[in-house]
């Protein structure tokens, strides 16, 4: 199984879930983050006078997939949430040891 931890543009999340739902995707976590990459933040004007934005809005998923899934997952999300502009996002990909559905006692696969 593969953890798949991704960070979008708020605005693409409900793309990005829809083509995750038709992409075979049962469940996910959504988290509203705030952060900075390459970009490093920018400056707006509030009421007159220019103040630095440091971290910028962003959206973390979390999705537990079979391991056959991650490639094709990571070309989704990736294809829905591009944008071509900077601050798209990063997306990681790590092995998940057991996964555990508390309900039914089902364990790993079974249990996403």
């Amino acid at each position: 199984m593969k953890l798949i931890i991704a960070t979008i543009k708020p605005f693409k999340l409900e793309e990005v879930r829809v083509a995750l739902t038709e992409a075979g995707v049962r469940g996910m976590m959504v988290t509203e983050i705030k952060g900075f990459g390459s970009q490093s933040g920018h400056t707006e004007i509030y009421r007159g006078a220019e103040y630095a934005v440091n971290f910028v809005p962003k959206i973390k998923l979390e999705i537990v997939v079979p391991a056959a899934m991650a490639d094709q997952i990571v070309e989704t999300i990736t294809k829905t949430a591009k944008t071509g502009k900077i601050g798209d996002g990063k997306i990681f990909v790590l092995d998940v040891e057991q996964a555990l559905r508390v309900r039914t006692g089902e364990t790993n696969e079974e249990a996403l």
